[in-house]
Parts: C-alpha cells; structure tokens; sequence
C-alpha cells in the first residue's frame, strides 16, 4: 500500500480533471478463493494514467458483488491502492464503483474538441442551435465503473448487472474468445442508462498491451455494442453520457462516464 501525501496530491489533481478515462484495475483478475487482492482506481488516457487516491467523501458506492451478496470494498483514506477485496466463493465477481458529482469549467475551444473526440454528437448540436459554440462548457460529471474477476473454476456466469447509473455489460464470455477467429471473435455488450438501453453512445476499446490502439462502435436501439477484440489481454471498454444538467445544479451539462475492465486469458 502506498499512502499519497499531499504534495503528491496536488500534482496529481491537473491531470486528474483533464483526463477523461476512470477504470478499475485490480491486482488480479484471477484470484484464488479467499485470496486478499487490492482494487486501484485510476485515471488517464489510452489505459495508461495515475492512481486515483481513496476519497471516501466522492464515493457513492464501492462494492463486490459475488454469489454471496454485495460487500464493501474497505480502505484508507487518501491512499494507493484504494480499496482491498477478498472472493470468498468460487465463480464470478464483479467490483463497483459509483462517485458523487464533480464540477469543472472547460474553455470553448476544449470543450468542443472534448464533445467531438467522445462522440457526443447531439450536444455539440444543441450546443450550435442555442449559439453557445463560443460558450465555456460548465459540467458536472460522475463515474460509474466496474471490474469483473474470477475466483477458481469459471462458471456459466461472466458479468452481473449492478444497477450503476451507466452500465456496460458483458454479453460474450471472455473465456470464448478464440486465436484463430479473423480479426478477433465478436465480443457483445449491452449499455444501459438508468436501467434502461441507450442507443447511439460511442464505446471505445482498448488492451492494455496495446494502448495506442483504439477500437470504436456505436451502442444501437437496444443498447447492444458488437467490437472484434484481436487479442488476448486485459481490456478496457468504455462511455460517456451527457444530458443537460438538472435543475438545481450549477451547470449546464451533466456526464456520467462508465467502464468495465476484464481480462480474455
């Protein structure tokens, strides 16, 4: 365990507001029955960042979710990693992570290019038909990730539906994955917003080994997201979400940022 002091903090915290990817990343994706493991938040870009130190006054919910029920995952405060976890039965578990509400202010120009590169099309729209092209971007963002691990023999189950505000399921068991498929086999995941499908959100891609790659698709009617993963790995898919804010909250737009990170052995 590495306790970040506040120095460290204060460095750490410009990259913190202008990266955008928050992911899960557990020491392993495999461990054994009664095994202690650490869950580390982090943020970045391209699989690649900085820890996210504990900061029990952002987070909503932070949780295993395994065959016996929902369990917290405990921590100190302001520390790397942030949480530890322990599978106490065999099969599937899935860790969750939901925070609170942050604010930030980002100038005209970034904005757009924020709004272009995550594919929120709409909002740069509306943005256009209320003239505010020219406009700061004021938002409120959130995270709702998750990460999914296996503990002894692998079960019919591969992912579980937590009911975060963002979700990305699985729909495809990793452990199908097969080498000789061309271009990687489909891999199938299901994006809901407040517990129901959201159509048209870019989800993005990307192994850990190969973290300058990219891999893009749209989320359809039914919320269903169909990417060709080439390798084996740990990987990280990913979305974004934006509505207007709430009445109530300073801001005029609101984000919700989802991911689940998993591992194809």
């Amino acid at each position: 365990m590495r306790r970040l002091r506040p120095a460290i903090l204060l460095t750490l915290l410009p990259a913190v507001l202008s990266a955008h990817d928050f992911w899960i990343e557990p020491s392993t994706f495999r461990p054994a029955v009664h095994q202690n493991f650490t869950v580390s938040l982090k943020v970045g870009e391209h699989f690649q960042g900085e820890p996210v130190p504990r900061d029990d006054r952002r987070i909503k919910r932070f949780f295993l979710m395994s065959a016996l029920g929902e369990a917290p995952v405990p921590g100190l405060p302001g520390t790397d990693p942030a949480g530890f976890a322990r599978v106490e039965a065999p099969g599937l578990a899935v860790i969750g992570y939901r925070s609170d509400r942050s604010p930030v202010t980002l100038e005209a120009d970034k904005f757009e290019k924020y709004l272009a590169e995550q594919g929120l099309d709409q909002v740069l729209k509306e943005r256009e038909k209320r003239g505010e092209r020219q406009k700061p971007g004021r938002e409120v963002f959130s995270r709702s990730v998750k990460s999914i691990v296996f503990s002894g023999v692998r079960g019919r189950e591969y992912d579980r539906h937590l009911g975060l505000t963002l979700e990305l399921e699985l729909g495809t068991d990793p452990a199908a994955w097969r080498e000789d498929a061309r271009a990687g086999p489909p891999m199938k995941f299901r994006l809901t917003y407040e517990d129901k499908p959201l159509a048209g959100a870019l989800v993005k891609a990307i192994c850990r080994d190969e973290p300058d790659k990219t891999l893009t698709a749209r989320s359809g009617k039914d919320g269903a997201v169909t990417l060709r993963l080439p390798r084996r790995g740990v990987w990280l898919v990913e979305t974004v979400h934006m509505v207007p804010a709430p009445t109530g909250v300073d801001a005029d737009w609101e984000s919700v940022w989802t991911s689940v990170t998993f591992e194809i052995p």
